[in-house]
């Protein structure tokens, strides 16, 4: 594996959680202090900040501290990678579908 395309696999890793994909989903909306996230997941706190600490190891939130509480918030650079390399990956397939496309309907007319 090339050491760029590591951090790559690590925000592909963390958003396959349904429950890590539903955070990044919700701090599209702006930050969010810890408790007010985590009210809609039927976990213990514990669990849900081990998710909240995947999501940071790769990137893809932050946090601030003011005083006793703690703030979220989506941080988009991994999401723009991500996004750049699935572009990279869709121009790739369109263009060999294209040519598997023209093979194709070459070997349809020589055996018309």
């Amino acid at each position: 594996m090339p050491k760029q395309s590591a951090p790559l696999i690590r925000v592909f890793q963390a958003l396959a959680d349904p429950t890590r994909l539903a955070v990044v989903e919700r701090l599209r909306d702006g930050p969010v202090a810890t408790t007010e996230l985590a009210a809609p997941f039927k976990m213990a706190l514990p669990s849900f900040l081990q998710h909240l600490d995947v999501l940071r190891a790769c990137g893809l939130i932050t946090s601030s501290k003011r005083g006793r509480v703690r703030t979220y918030e989506l941080s988009p650079e991994p999401l723009k990678a991500a996004e750049d390399w699935m572009a990279t990956q869709r121009t790739l397939w369109q263009r060999r579908l294209d040519q598997l496309d023209n093979f194709l309907n070459e070997l349809k007319e020589q055996s018309e």
